[in-house]
């Protein structure tokens, strides 16, 4: 029994990692969330660190990681074998931005062990342009270089950074480049895309001019961020739950006028999600909660209906071809016209998505089953331990929503595993962890899991270091 406790727990931190990140939800303040977040790290560091620390090898956000990262270098007496690999694995993976707001923290909280510098000393010597980072991120860089007691790249980095009236022209290009930057424009397009931008605004360059030439300076995020600003974004290249945002962010006209053009950019984008999985899955029915709920928040706008819609695109791609069922809440059968409305009957649709008896069933939804209250996890139930005990049909309920009260994501009872989602590419790894929330499994099946996951991460960090 504290076995399966164990596993419970530690599944419920996989659950907030990949879902919460800290902000404000439909139902709950951002303070609640950092509280409930604060509360849920510690437990399961105190409890279970190893297993805290093998979740870095796992699809959790980025906000979580980074707090998993601080609180293993907070307690550095607690530490165990290969978790200084673990942590800097997972920050080679970590946007730079975030990873210089991680030391900055780490340095106002005063951590400075021995582990944490080692740590600071080998992330920013694997940097493959410190003189870009030193442009781009000249705070987080200085304080890094301070806190670490490392000194810069090189000298001419150090002056740029520490001594900046030292030199009258740098050899490096990028810094060279900054130099001139406040009264040369042509100096601009040698520049980071973030940097060069408050420069063009200040010598007042058309901003239609100024993108087209520093493009091949921009990174594919700035891209896609830039073109979204501009109105002419290349949905091909956008990820599936980035461009489901885009689209539930156009007018319905739009969306009905552009019906081709969107459906084949969502549907490209969830094979490519999709993977080695596409068609795999057999006969798939999917519940998709587009409730009044899913509008989510001023800060997540939107992001519960997005996953939604990104998870009915790629379930059609998993399923077998012409074996697929998408039934939302509303009752509404276009996709593409969806909205946040109304309550969430999700215990009918789960009886009439049972009804054609699939393989699979995937519920999309935050869980506040309310039309009528707590039907789905009846049915379920009923379902589960009477109509269908061999478990032909795999359920699964994954839900865009960390519920601060709990301590986790929202369930719809017992019968079926729920677990946490944050985009909807990660579904189908997602799916896999789904086996172990059903509570058949105990620690020793979660821990070889958790062991395979570490192996492959940091298999697969050391061949990129290698390149």
């Amino acid at each position: 029994m504290s076995e399966l406790v164990a596993a419970e727990d530690v599944l419920l931190f996989v659950n907030a990692a990949v879902t919460a990140t800290g902000q404000r939800e439909f139902r709950s303040s951002a303070a609640e969330q950092r509280l409930s977040l604060a509360f849920l790290h510690e437990y399961v560091r105190v409890n279970y660190r190893p297993l805290y620390a093998a979740c870095l090898a796992l699809d959790i956000n980025d906000h979580n990681a980074a707090l998993v990262v601080e609180q293993l270098l907070r307690t550095p007496g607690e530490a165990g074998d290969g978790e200084g690999r673990l942590v800097a694995a997972r920050l080679a993976r970590m946007a730079p931005p975030r990873v210089y707001r991680l030391f900055r923290t780490l340095r106002e909280a005063g951590v400075n062990n021995r582990r944490t510098r080692a740590i600071v000393r080998e992330w920013l010597a694997a940097r493959p342009d410190p003189a870009l980072d030193a442009v781009k991120y000249r705070p987080g860089v200085k304080a890094a270089l301070k806190h670490a007691h490392v000194p810069a790249a090189d000298a001419e980095t150090g002056d740029f950074l520490f001594a900046p009236g030292r030199r009258v022209r740098y050899e490096n290009r990028t810094l060279e480049a900054y130099r001139r930057a406040p009264y040369a424009e042509d100096a601009l397009y040698e520049l980071p895309f973030t940097v060069a931008e408050g420069f063009a605004a200040r010598h007042g360059v058309d901003r239609a001019v100024f993108l087209e030439r520093i493009a091949p300076r921009m990174t594919r995020l700035e891209r896609l961020r830039s073109a979204r600003t501009a109105g002419a974004p290349d949905l091909a290249v956008m990820p599936l739950t980035r461009l489901a945002l885009y689209v539930l962010a156009l007018p319905f006209a739009e969306r009905a006028a552009r019906r081709a053009e969107l459906t084949g950019a969502l549907r490209a984008a969830a094979r490519r999600a999709a993977g080695p999985y596409a068609g795999s899955w057999g006969r798939v029915a999917a519940v998709l909660d587009d409730s009044f709920s899913s509008s989510g928040s001023a800060v997540k706008r939107r992001r519960p209906l997005a996953v939604a819609l990104g998870c009915h695109f790629l379930l059609e791609a998993l399923a077998a071809p012409g074996a697929y069922t998408g039934l939302w809440t509303s009752g509404g059968t276009d996709p593409l016209l969806v909205r946040p409305y109304g309550p969430t009957p999700l215990g009918l649709r789960i009886l009439d998505a049972l009804d054609g008896r699939p393989e699979r069933l995937v519920v999309v939804s935050d869980g506040w089953d309310n039309a009528p209250p707590g039907l789905a996890g009846e049915v379920l139930r009923v379902w589960r331990s009477r109509l269908d005990p061999e478990r032909r049909t795999a359920a699964v309920h994954v839900n865009p929503v960390y519920d601060a009260g709990v301590f986790d994501v929202r369930r719809l009872g017992p019968s079926v595993p729920a677990v946490g989602i944050r985009d909807a590419e990660d579904l189908p790894a997602l799916v896999e962890i789904a086996g172990f929330a059903e509570g058949r499994t105990g620690l020793t099946e979660l821990r070889a899991y958790l062991d395979r996951r570490v192996a492959d991460f940091l298999a697969e960090h050391e061949k990129g270091a290698g390149r």
